[in-house]
């Protein structure tokens, strides 16, 4: 028995990722313990420090995870295009189906912000602006009416996008079709005038 017990107790790193990823998601940071990681993962708390000196370094790996798939989703709709708004709707529907995906790893990315962990609040916040640069690079891209802040319309778009977590439905509208939606409506709003889109 006690060689099984050892195995369990030196788990591999991603194993105890995934699972931190998945009780993260569901039950949020701060109502997760490490004794909660462990006690899903069969084995002792002192198996967790082994691989983490603590919960918030925990959340880090996460997070570094989560916005690495995220930012491959949408590197991958980037490639090949030459129209600025396809390229931003393409990229938007990919960064949907990312966090709409049963991934802890990308509900996690969106549902916990840098300060809510203080302990790692810069690295956390350094993770999210290095993706969000690749909306700032496409929103830099299209031809916009005078006037119009690309920061704000920057802000506007991946708030909408985001909080699709909170509403969304499997079966309810496509991720393609919202972001279809989304970026039409960004285009209606934000084009020089004379160039509304359907």
């Amino acid at each position: 028995m006690q060689p099984a017990r050892k195995t369990q107790e030196t788990a591999p790193r991603q194993r105890f990722l995934d699972v931190a990823a998945d009780l993260f998601a569901r039950n949020g940071y701060h109502a997760t313990s490490l004794r909660d990681i462990a006690r899903a993962l069969g084995v002792t708390p002192g198996a967790v420090y082994a691989h983490f000196a603590s919960k918030a370094r925990v959340l880090l790996a996460v997070y570094e995870t989560g916005v690495g798939q995220i930012g491959d989703a949408v590197d991958g709709a980037m490639q090949g295009s030459t129209d600025p708004w396809s390229t931003l709707e393409r990229a938007c529907h990919r960064h949907l189906e990312a966090i709409l995906s049963d991934s802890g790893y990308a509900r996690v990315v969106i549902r916990v912000l840098p300060e809510d962990v203080p302990e790692v609040a810069g690295q956390l916040a350094r993770l999210r602006a290095g993706y969000e640069a690749r909306f700032r690079t496409l929103i830099d891209a299209l031809d916009l009416a005078p006037g119009t802040s690309r920061t704000l319309l920057r802000f506007t778009l991946l708030g909408a996008l985001n909080w699709s977590q909170v509403w969304y439905r499997p079966g309810l509208t496509a991720p393609a079709d919202i972001a279809r939606e989304v970026v039409r409506n960004l285009r209606n709003g934000a084009a020089p005038h004379g160039e509304e889109h359907e």
